[in-house]
């Protein structure tokens, strides 16, 4: 059938910057050195750090292409008391880590920006699992780490004290020595050492070091003097600092951060607002809006002469204008929005501000860090993957050819493909079989929670209709005589996948016996509308990711009476990288959801499930109407496998090749498939010389020892 085509709209004309932004592009001084306007992408881990320091250096350095006035590292650990292992960050524990360093330092400043390092001695955050130290805090306390170590810290004694004090104006001399414009004192997020010994919840102390507020804030202004006098007046000193740990008495409040400020408030160059734990400061959009912070920051701006930056997810100049204008920050700092659009400040000077890449708040970013992998972003697919495959997030390499390309399907692997071949030049049709754009994002944002997730379609959809290139088709369904007879020299099968609802997932790899008169619903049909006969509903998670819990939450708020079951110990189990997971559970529980936890359900039955203990098999039988099964997907292979199964009739065509992509090629998350979409792009007329089985990732290579000799190395072993 042949395709309905739509014209794209006229592009826009040049914009001009409205001036009620330009109080964002205002220099501000902070200490010695001056930040050339108000963007200031705050630390932020990313996976790849001690690892990865020149794909780390690329990917800061184009933020600073971009227009951010200062960009900072990750957490840089001082000191192998300060081993955060499994995960990845920065470190400088001595003169060895200093190049590495210096590498983002050099990144950063190629572009006009202030580089900043973010030095952290983790205390009682750090299990040390690689170097084998003893962890150490203000008491004798369990490490306080997200994997639950079976490890304690002991408490410090005042050679400690001074040993810590000692790491921490080392570092900070290697911190110049490696050119970074501002070294921070890290007290917040509940990770740092400094914070342990501010916080009432962990220091019982009876030293100088504890009890009232000013022995918990004793340590941390020693530290920041110590900073101070070592860096002298070549950089300015920052403190990251925890305004209120969302505990009440139990913690440092904000009654105390105010106290704090009026002991320390003049001491660093800049202050940098936190809120409780990295859960409570980088909550994802499902439970907390933009600018949340803002109630828990404003008032201590007014407690400091020194320059203040806070972080909200900041996405709208608008909102970041507000911060300014009320005088709650002079400088906007962002982590997920300088991820998902490294060039947001030059959008905003050049007058592009519907051209900024939005943050979604899905925190796949956070998941790096907790999986110990390269940083990825759902938004932007290039994230990560900078210097390792070369990509950059506003440009890309011309077309090799007069190639012409068809995609098929409007999720996001195929707006994302669409996008990028029609940035590089490519004559582009865009088929969907729908009426709309956004495929499984349009289904899913419509979910509670996951409105923001739209904007992976609408940005790409904006930037599509600036593309004359490109083509849009919406409500054309395809068979494989009409992608032969379109003429096509390549075709891109973005199509999607399907929920499966026999059971087949994680648990169990075949078909779930299924009884005849069983009401299956699977998770497509509940997004299309369609919702169960009958009250009582089994939602299976056997997927242990988002969907299942937002599944049930929506069956909940339609009345129904919701059992949430999964074989894992909690719900939405992957989740905790992301880390939503604690609020999601709450958020069921509090929704009035039941919760069956580690059950296995092992059989539909028509009025009830089969359910076994994941631990002891013991059976059981939940009654219910319907069941929704979120287990596994199966990709959309129908033309694909029509279009192979046709190889013959594709030269005649002018048919060079055909691949799918994205949940079509394998199931996966929506950062995946956006990810394939830019891949496909990038990789289209690839040099016919190429080896098409070279790993096409760059990656850097731990540097040997020198001196190893393997006998003398083995017989003087435990000499």
């Amino acid at each position: 059938m042949p395709l309905d085509t739509a014209p794209p709209s006229t592009p826009a004309s040049p914009a001009t910057r409205d001036p009620r932004f330009d109080v964002l592009l205002e220099p501000v001084p902070i200490g010695p050195v001056v930040a050339r306007n108000r963007f200031y992408q705050v630390p932020h881990c990313n996976g790849m750090g001690w690892r990865d320091p020149t794909a780390l250096a690329t990917m800061r350095g184009i933020k600073a292409e971009g227009g951010w006035a200062v960009v900072c590292t990750e957490q840089a650990e001082i000191h192998p008391t300060s081993d955060i292992t499994p995960f990845v960050e920065a470190r400088l524990w001595s003169d060895a880590d200093v190049p590495a360093l210096a590498r983002m330092a050099q990144a950063v400043h190629a572009h006009g920006a202030l580089a900043g390092i973010e030095l952290c001695w983790n205390g009682m955050n750090s299990p040390n699992l690689w170097s084998r130290e003893t962890p150490m805090g203000p008491a004798h306390l369990p490490v306080a780490t997200f994997t639950n170590e079976p490890l304690q810290a002991r408490a410090m004694d005042r050679a400690d004290i001074d040993a810590l004090r000692r790491w921490h104006r080392a570092a900070a001399l290697r911190s110049r020595a490696a050119g970074f414009d501002i070294v921070y004192v890290y007290a917040g997020h509940a990770l740092g050492g400094l914070h342990h010994f501010l916080s009432r919840r962990y220091n019982d102390r009876k030293d100088d070091y504890g009890g009232t507020l000013a022995n918990r804030v004793r340590l941390l202004r020693e530290v920041i003097e110590d900073t101070r006098d070592a860096i002298g007046d070549r950089a300015a000193v920052a403190v990251r600092i925890t305004i209120d740990e969302m505990l009440g008495a139990a913690g440092f409040d904000r009654r105390e951060a105010e106290d704090a400020f009026g002991l320390i408030g003049e001491l660093p160059d800049l202050w940098d607002l936190v809120l409780g734990s990295w859960e409570h400061d980088s909550a994802t959009s499902r439970f907390e809006d933009e600018g949340f912070q803002e109630p828990f920051v404003t008032g201590f701006k007014r407690l400091t002469s020194k320059p203040v930056v806070g972080v909200g997810r900041f996405t709208s100049p608008d909102a970041m204008v507000r911060q300014v204008k009320r005088g709650v920050l002079d400088l906007i700092g962002c982590a997920r929005p300088s991820i998902a659009d490294p060039w947001l400040p030059r959008k905003v000077a050049e007058g592009r501000v519907d051209d900024i890449r939005e943050c979604i708040g899905c925190n796949i970013c956070v998941s790096g860090d907790f999986t110990s992998s390269p940083i990825r972003c759902t938004q932007n697919p290039t994230m990560g993957e900078e210097w390792r495959r070369g990509w950059h997030p506003e440009r890309i390499r011309p077309r090799a050819s007069d190639a012409t390309v068809l995609v098929v399907g409007a999720g996001p692997a195929g707006l994302e493909c669409a996008r990028a071949l029609g940035q590089r030049g490519y004559a582009v049709t865009l088929a969907e079989a729908g009426t709309t754009l956004g495929g499984r994002v349009t289904r899913e944002a419509a979910l509670p929670g996951l409105a923001a997730w739209a904007r992976v379609r609408d940005w790409r959809a904006y930037q599509l209709k600036k593309m004359p290139e490109v083509q849009i088709a919406l409500a054309s369904p395809l068979d494989a005589d009409d992608v032969l007879a379109f003429g096509a020299t390549h075709v891109v099968l973005a199509t999607g996948a399907h929920w499966r609802t026999d059971g087949v997932g994680r648990l169990h790899t075949h078909p779930l016996p299924v009884a005849a008169d069983a009401q299956v619903v699977s998770p497509d049909a509940l997004m299309s509308g369609a919702r169960p006969r009958g009250r009582q509903v089994v939602v299976f998670d056997d997927d242990h990711y988002y969907l299942a819990g937002v599944l049930a939450e929506r069956l909940a708020r339609d009345g129904f009476d919701v059992h949430y079951v999964t074989s894992a110990a909690r719900v939405s189990d992957w989740t905790v990288n992301t880390m939503e997971q604690t609020r999601i559970q709450a958020r069921l529980i509090e929704t009035g959801i039941t919760l069956h936890l580690s059950q296995d359900v092992v059989a539909f039955e028509a009025d009830h499930v089969d359910l076994a203990c994941h631990y002891t098999g013991r059976r059981t039988q939940l009654a219910c109407d319907a069941i929704v099964p979120v287990t596994a997907r199966l990709p959309e292979r129908t033309l694909f496998d029509a279009l192979h199964a046709r190889t013959d009739a594709w030269a005649d065509a002018g048919l060079r090749s055909v691949q799918a992509i994205g949940d079509a090629w394998a199931p996966a998350t929506i950062a995946h498939a956006v990810h394939a979409g830019r891949r496909f792009a990038e990789a289209l007329d690839a040099p016919p010389d190429a080896d098409p089985d070279a790993w096409l990732v760059r990656r850097e290579m731990v540097g040997l020892a020198p001196d190893w000799d393997p006998v003398r190395a083995v017989t003087q072993a435990g000499r």
